[in-house]
């Protein structure tokens, strides 16, 4: 999940060097923190965060085939 989530982002933000995700391991779920650069927050959050919630959508998706439940959470 780290890896695709990294990828997605780093193909989105104009400054793929800033890009940072973290991977939380709880119980029952994952939660990913993204970390961009300030100036691609704007890139990966989207209009009315269309863009975050199909990042969202993707990660929870491959998830679901390794039967997890992950949480995606964009950082600054």
């Amino acid at each position: 999940m780290k890896e695709l989530l990294e990828l997605i982002a780093k193909s989105l933000v104009d400054f793929p060097d800033e890009v940072s995700v973290n991977e939380v391991e709880g119980e029952k779920s994952i939660i990913l923190e993204l970390r961009v650069a300030k100036d691609d927050m704007g890139k990966v959050i989207g209009r009315q965060g269309r863009i975050a919630k199909a990042i969202r959508t993707v990660v929870k998706a491959a998830a679901v085939k390794e039967n997890k439940r992950v949480v995606v959470e964009i950082l600054q």
